[in-house]
């Protein structure tokens, strides 16, 4: 009975880091042969990171690769290695020897490649090239066409790449040629509810083909997306057998003993608000950590959404590294500048306090000219905002701390944000949750202990630029508005099977029309962290000058 062992290596890649991949592969690579691993499997694109865009069309590309195939034939010596990364199309080798490359981008796949013993074995190229949501990898690659089956260590393996293994044909062509085992690269981002979707997937192609298959993810932020890793393997029988960690690098190991894959180490499965809370640390760490910043400088108003918005930034940069700046105006409470204060002073990050007051006063008195005969609307609320975005954007300039922006994704939906205001800055940590999972995750952070003072919990919702103001009295309660909202941006259902479903007309009408002429805004606000169905960004493309109707 042949007995292998296989390391899943759950890696963060940095795009464009093909010296820093390479070295992580190559420790990882010397670890396994010293812990006795026959077979490393690295991610989807672990050369390269993921997605690497329009990277992929420079001339340049073609040598990087061919420096990075001769380190991965190194790194291999002693063991075999399977990894994700780019290779050329056999045309465009064929294009290349006639000596007709020139500086077109080259045509390339998106490949497994096998190193066994300092040499290339073979190659699998992704059949299935995903261009939907945030994927557009038709743009880069050229699908492969045929299953591939490898022996290794006595297994006959079948190799899938990411998308390969949600199509049934693709899975049941694999196991056509015999194979003991699957084994899928992957670089599958984070949304909620994707985890379950993916072990469901997974124990349905196990079950109906009677095969086991390991999975293995990327893990770690790059732009707006958020891999969660959590690579894990099933039996024939579509039991998870293995589990590793969510958004931490490090190995999974597994054994095939003859007859199935095998182990015992499963982590915990977490809750979903500790996933969600996660994904946004995360994209707020690796977002600095991969341009370069060290600190990061945020509006703290008093409201629930700078106050989750703060918590996240302390706990991915630490709070040495976090300023919170409390910028009142004639319309703060009081309440709201002391729980800000109380906030900084529970979290140990620096506090400061800037009255915008004299700024928007200077504003007014040079504008009174133009405004004189017009009444005052949310004009006068704008300036305020926008204030606030020229103190934050100059601490910004002259100290080199990121600011962070804090609307959420129902504000960014309706337009309840002022450009060159509130959405000034350069990452938006809730620009993907929607309101009433803010409160979701306050809740969740103040179990057990007072983190986000309680009063700014309960307090109802105000942008504060208003006497009296709430934001009640411009948008529906929040659960109400967040129902509407998700059934029309992610489900993409119209106005009219909204109403039908139960809400009410006029109300689904106007949410649906400020959604329609706000396009303008969100196309110009900062990138923030997907983890939902459908973000604003990547996956979500409409046009600005339209005349589209519902």
């Amino acid at each position: 009975m042949t007995q292998c062992s296989i390391r899943l290596f759950q890696m963060d890649a940095v795009v464009g880091d093909f010296s820093g991949n390479l070295q992580k592969l190559a420790r990882a690579a010397e670890k396994a042969q010293a812990d006795g691993i026959v077979i490393l499997i690295a991610p989807e694109l672990a050369v390269t990171g993921y997605p690497p865009e329009d990277l992929l069309l420079r001339p340049a590309l073609i040598e990087k690769l061919e420096v990075a195939e001769t380190k991965l034939c190194e790194i291999s010596e002693g063991l075999t290695l399977c990894v994700g990364l780019p290779t050329v199309a056999s045309e465009m080798l064929r294009d290349c020897d006639r000596g007709s490359l020139s500086n077109k981008p080259a045509s390339l796949h998106n490949s497994l490649v096998v190193y066994q013993c300092g040499q290339r074995l073979t190659a699998y190229h992704k059949n299935s090239l995903p261009n939907y949501q945030v994927f557009d990898e038709r743009r880069y690659f050229v699908a492969g066409t045929e299953p591939m089956v490898c022996e290794i260590g006595g297994i006959r393996i079948g190799f899938l790449v990411c998308e390969d293994v949600w199509v049934a044909e693709i899975v049941e062509a694999t196991c056509a040629l015999g194979v003991d085992c699957i084994i899928v690269l992957n670089a599958s981002p984070f949304a909620e509810h994707k985890i379950s979707e993916r072990y469901w997937h997974l124990r349905d192609r196990a079950t109906n083909n009677r095969i086991p298959i390991a999975y293995v993810n990327l893990v770690g932020g790059q732009d707006e997306l958020i891999f969660d890793g959590g690579s894990f393997a099933v039996n024939r029988q579509g039991e998870i057998i293995a589990q590793a960690n969510f958004f931490v690098e490090e190995m999974l190991d597994i054994i095939w003993d003859g007859e199935d894959l095998t182990e015992s180490r499963i982590a915990a499965f977490p809750s979903k608000d500790w996933m969600l809370y996660e994904a946004l640390v995360t994209g707020i760490r690796d977002y600095f950590a991969k341009t370069g910043f060290k600190k990061a400088v945020l509006g703290l108003s008093g409201g629930i959404d700078s106050a989750l918005t703060l918590v996240c930034a302390v706990d991915a940069l630490g709070a040495e590294n976090v300023n919170a700046v409390m910028m009142p105006y004639l319309y703060t409470a009081d309440i709201s500048v002391a729980d800000a204060r109380r906030q900084a002073e529970i979290l140990g990050c620096e506090f400061s306090m800037v009255s915008i007051e004299p700024m928007v006063r200077e504003f007014m008195e040079t504008l009174g000219p133009f405004f004189e005969g017009h009444p005052i609307d949310a004009t006068e609320e704008n300036i305020q905002s926008r204030c606030r975005g020229v103190l934050l954007m100059a601490l910004s300039n002259k100290t080199g701390a990121l600011v962070l922006t804090t609307g959420n994704k129902s504000e960014m939906a309706v337009g309840y944000a002022t450009l060159y205001g509130d959405m000034a800055g350069g990452f938006a940590v809730l620009k993907d949750v929607w309101k009433t999972r803010v409160y979701d995750l306050a809740r969740f952070i103040n179990r057990g202990s007072e983190t986000i003072p309680e009063r700014v919990i309960s307090r109802p919702p105000s942008a504060e630029l208003a006497p009296e103001q709430e934001d009640s009295d411009n948008l529906p309660p929040y659960d109400r508005l967040d129902q509407i909202l998700s059934l029309y941006i992610e489900s993409d259902q119209s106005p009219q099977a909204i109403i039908d479903s139960g809400f009410d007309s006029k109300e689904v009408k106007q949410i649906c029309r400020l959604v329609d002429i706000n396009e303008y805004k969100r196309r110009q606000s900062a990138v923030g962290p997907r983890v939902t169905a459908r973000g604003f960004g990547r996956d979500r493309r409409y046009p600005i000058a339209s005349r589209w109707s519902f």
